[in-house]
């Protein structure tokens, strides 16, 4: 695989929505309203659209992504592993419009040869949330989509969407359950019997981590950290249950030249058999 040096947009995640509650809140009230569904854009490696819901009255435009690779063909996660190039959605802050968050569901490891890959095999849904500055007036915002599909090499896939909203109004229930099914999808946050207990850098090349694991497990939990934009490591050493606790090392590795970690914000993701946690490490 080829990789491409493209930046991408980080976002925090939002709390995942009940598909049964929004379902009756939605049949309770639905009444037609405009929303909007693009067209799909294609190429070799597959497709992709976008969906959005009419503004709420705080400006705030929830929508998603949705990317279709073709089979055989993977697109990836907000840090694709050795190789690849991470999802990143684009807006002109020009249009009055920002982009404040952009969620993912939980990966996969893909491992490709030598290449050890992190993203989707299967269809994507990716929420977001956009601000606009009028909610109350119709609207189109242009949003550019780029993703990387890749089968043996990496292609590049951008498309320019043209999102046209009503103004503030109802929501729409097929749209809504669309976004609903999507978030529900996304890793849990820390709870009482999933989270991550203690952490420490020792040194520079070494990161200590306990965690707080949903009941038995059949197999080792996975940990994927992700440091400076560019940086992932899912290498887990010395794993063994200790007490209440997991205890594991994950080696750290190949950081920036000079890499300063005070103040730094690095995330975590740990999946343990069919439930996924997403935090953050905070370096004082």
């Amino acid at each position: 695989m080829t990789t491409d040096p493209t930046t991408h947009v980080f976002a925090s995640r939002r709390p995942r929505t009940s598909i049964a509650s929004l379902l009756v809140l939605l049949l309770a009230s639905a009444v037609p309203v405009q929303a909007e569904m693009t067209d799909w854009a294609t190429n070799e490696g597959g497709r992709m659209r976008l969906v959005a819901l009419p503004p709420s009255p705080d400006g705030t435009v929830r929508g998603a992504l949705q990317i279709e690779p073709n089979p055989g063909w993977i697109t990836y996660w907000k840090e694709p592993g050795d190789a690849g190039i991470p999802p990143q959605l684009i807006v002109s802050a020009d249009d009055g419009v920002t982009l404040d968050r952009l969620d993912y569901p939980v990966p996969k490891r893909i491992d490709n040869g030598t290449l050890r890959d992190i993203g989707y095999d299967h269809p994507v849904t990716l929420p977001f949330e956009l601000r606009v500055e009028n909610p109350a007036q119709p609207l189109i915002i242009g949003v550019s989509a780029f993703v990387g599909l890749c089968r043996n090499i990496c292609i590049p896939f951008q498309a320019d969407f043209a999102l046209q909203l009503a103004g503030t109004g109802a929501t729409p229930v097929q749209e809504a359950m669309l976004l609903a099914s999507a978030e529900a999808k996304l890793p849990e946050a820390p709870s009482g019997d999933f989270a991550l207990t203690h952490y420490a850098l020792t040194g520079n090349d070494r990161l200590r981590l306990r965690l707080r694991l949903p009941g038995a497990l059949a197999a080792p939990p996975q940990v994927i950290v992700t440091g400076p934009q560019g940086h992932v490591f899912f290498d887990s050493k010395d794993g063994r249950q200790d007490g209440e606790d997991y205890a594991l090392e994950v080696p750290i590795e190949k950081l920036p030249k000079n890499y300063d970690m005070r103040g730094k914000r690095w995330g975590i993701l740990v999946i343990a058999g069919d439930r996924a946690m997403e935090t953050s490490l905070a370096f004082n």
